[in-house]
This record gives structure tokens, sequence and C-alpha cells, in this order.
């Protein structure tokens, strides 16, 4: 939910979805079914959501007490006594006490007019508060997904790497039977073998290391979703992802819906209303009270005519001298709302930075991981030429080694640059607020 394009529900503005990006799905974009199902319990279960969700609440708990100054306060304090007195000594010298209940039932109300808006710009102030807060929720939420989308893929990507390693394992194990079978021929040195073992073992390390990553990915998730690691448990599979079409040219007024640019501009607002009520203490502050009630003697002649007791009245306060108080107060407002806006241009142009970035980012790598996809066939055909010549004895399995190696670490470089890849697109769409309207980028989306 975004505040950018907003309808009025209960007094709050809240987002009017237009597409799938905007609804807060912006995921299935990249067409992972299990990541959809990941995604959806974040809003359910992430437990710094459920903070900025509270501290929403809160937040809109306190424009309902501000709102409350606009009406008057009245208050009900029945009360029954029971006084005894001394009466006064008659001629013969004696006294006698004087014992009485008195009941009471008054109503008491005040109330101040908001004549110089201090009430009225507090409720501004305090809902635009809300709503600043309604948006670091959304804000929240969105680094969340953002998080939860790139640890997926990282899963997924060790799993790839995973998939190679087992190959390449397999690959070692036959290379390794072959060798020793020739050195026991006498074909081959004991160093052949040596090497080959050396092999071998680096890549079962690296796999083994490969491992402790994807566990870690795991527990990543599990934490992000709001559960406990070590039932969480996420199925093997390889990458399948491919790049979303990102388009050439990304309008401004898409960062309109960023959660934080509609939170810094909220407080703007904000902090303009503050100086408001830093101001109207210069005026004095007029309450309008009264009282009403019954009170006698006697319960059955409480609500009698002569029982009735009100009282109406005004009061007018005024400061008249606090020593700079009042000024001070308005110039820490006008300070702070300096502040404010610095802060909402400076989140303004952080964000186009971001955007710019993962642009340039993204259109980098497109060309690099061609050259790399390139640097993984040619690795693959060199492999293929040293096994041959290693098998018929004209190169060393030194050579057949260092294919093997070259070839491995081209794949996973590939593997990291489309994580890179896939990274950059998550962090685009987390810039734009929440990815953009599928309809037009079509046609004009780069490779």
């Amino acid at each position: 939910m975004t505040l950018a394009q907003s309808s009025e529900t209960d007094g709050w503005k809240t987002a009017e979805p237009k597409d799938e990006a905007l609804r807060g799905d912006w995921w299935k974009m990249f067409h992972e079914p299990e990541l959809d199902a990941l995604e959806s319990q974040v809003n359910v279960s992430n437990q710094t959501v459920a903070v900025a969700l509270a501290n929403f609440l809160a937040a809109r708990a306190v424009v309902k007490q501000a709102r409350s100054q606009y009406f008057p306060t009245v208050t009900a304090t029945p009360s029954v006594v029971r006084t005894r007195q001394a009466s006064a000594q008659n001629e013969s010298g004696s006294s006698s006490a004087l014992n009485f209940t008195e009941y009471a039932l008054p109503l008491d109300a005040s109330w101040e007019p908001d004549f110089w808006g201090r009430i009225r710009n507090t409720v501004k102030a305090n809902s635009l508060e809300a709503q600043a807060t309604l948006a670091d929720v959304e804000s929240v939420r969105l680094t969340a997904q953002a998080e939860v989308a790139v640890d997926y893929f990282q899963l997924r990507v060790s799993d790839t790497q995973r998939q190679l390693l087992d190959a390449t394992v397999l690959a070692d194990e036959e290379s390794l039977k072959l060798t020793q079978a020739q050195y026991g021929a006498g074909l081959t040195s004991d160093q052949d073998v040596a090497q080959a073992e050396m092999q071998l073992n680096t890549v079962l390390a690296q796999a083994t290391d490969l491992g402790i990553q994807r566990a870690q990915l795991e527990h990543a998730i599990a934490t992000l979703l709001g559960k406990t690691a070590s039932t969480f448990f996420v199925a093997t599979s390889p990458l399948t992802t491919k790049p979303i079409a990102i388009p050439f040219g990304v309008p401004s007024a898409l960062l309109e819906r960023r959660p934080d640019i509609a939170a810094a501009e909220r407080r703007v607002a904000e902090a303009n209303a503050r100086i408001g009520v830093a101001r109207a203490a210069y005026y004095p502050a007029i309450t309008l009270s009264g009282a009403a009630g019954y009170q006698n003697t006697s319960v059955k002649d409480l609500f009698s005519g002569p029982g009735l007791v009100w009282s109406v009245g005004t009061t007018l306060a005024q400061t008249l001298f606090d020593g700079g108080l009042r000024k001070a107060v308005t110039e820490q407002s006008q300070a702070v709302y300096q502040g404010t806006v610095a802060n909402y241009r400076q989140t303004v142009l952080a964000a186009f930075q971001e955007v710019e970035d993962n642009l340039s980012t993204l259109r980098s790598l497109s060309v690099e991981l061609q050259e790399q996809n390139a640097a993984v066939r040619s690795s693959q055909r060199y492999l293929a030429l040293a096994n041959v010549r290693y098998h018929s004895g004209i190169e060393l399995y030194l050579n057949v080694i260092t294919a093997q190696t070259t070839l491995l670490s081209n794949q996973r470089t590939a593997l990291g640059l489309q994580m890179q890849q896939l990274t950059a697109s998550v962090q685009l769409i987390k810039a734009l607020g929440g990815g953009w309207d599928a309809s037009p980028v079509a046609d004009m989306a780069m490779p």
C-alpha cells in the first residue's frame, strides 16, 4: 500500500492499486510460485512489520486523543458526607453536637474553544505523523519482501552451484579411476594419481562449504517469515528464474509511490503544523466552565427544586512574561521544519541515485553475462580437447585439471553474475516503491 494515489477510508489515506505491480505482489513478475508462497507470509508473520504496524496503531490512537480536545470535558463527582458539628453553649452552660448527612450529585463541564488553532494544528500534525508512520509500515514491509526475494534467489543459485559441483565430482571420480588404472598399467606416474585425488578432494570441500551457505540462507528466510530456523526447510531446486523486462526510461512519477518519500513528505507537513501549535501559545487561553447538580441533606429531597445548584463562568489566561520561552519554542519548531525539508530533499535524491545505480548495473550486467557465457562455452571446448589429448597420451593430466578448474570457475562466475542481475532487479523494484506497470514496459524492455 502506498500513499501517492489515495482515497479516504475512515479518515486514512490508502492506495488505489491499478496494476499487479502496485497491489503489493510485485514479486509475481519473476513467475516463481515458491517465491510467491514465501512472500505471502511476510505480511502475516514478519515481526519487524508487526512492530511497525503497532507503531502506526499507536500513532492513530494519538490522533484520537488530540481530536478529543474539540469537545468539552464533563465529570461527575457524586458524594455522601456525614458531618458532626458542635453547637454553641446554651444558658445552662451545656452544649449538644449536631450530626447531619449531606448528599451531592454535581456535574462539572469545561471547554476551551480553539480560537487560535492550537487544537486544530495539533490534530493535523498528529494525523500527518500517523500517515507517515503508515508509510513506514509499507517501507519496512517492502524491505522485508526484497530481502526474502534476494535470499531466495541466492538459495537457488547455491542449489545450481551444488549441481555443478556434483557433476564435477562425478567427472573427477571417473578421472581418478582412469588415472589409477593407467598408473597400474605403467602408463603414467603416481604424480598424476595424486593430482587427480587433489582435484577431487578440492571440489568435495567446495561442495561442503556450499552446504553451509545454503543452511544460513534458509535460516535467514525463516527469520524473515517469523519462523523458527530449525523447523524451516526449502526443497532443493536449481535456478530457473529469467531476467524480467526493465524499462529503458523510468518516469520520476514512479518515485512518488516510494513509502519512504511519502513518509518524509508528510513529516514536512507535520513540522509545519507544529509551528502553528507553537505560535498559538502567544494568545490567551479561554476556558468556558460550568457546574450543575443537586445537594441536600435528605436523599428523598435530593432532586427537589431547592436542592438544585449551578454555576457558569469563563476564564482567560495569558502569560505576561516567560523569559523568551514561547519565542524559543517557535524557533525550535521552525528549525525542525527546515530539517525535515532537507531530509525530504535528501530522500528524493537518494531515491534517484538508487534507481540510476540499479539501472546502470543491469545494463552492464546484461553485456557482461553474455561475455561470461561465451567464456563458459570456450572452457567446455577446452576441457573436451584436453580430455581427448590426455586419453591419447599426448597431454599430462595437469592440463586436464587446469581445464576442469577453469570451466568450474567460469560457470560459478556466470551464476554469480545471474545472481547480481536478479539482485539488481529486486533492488530496482524496491527503489521504485514496488515495481511498475508491466503493460508499457514490454515495448521498451532491455534484454
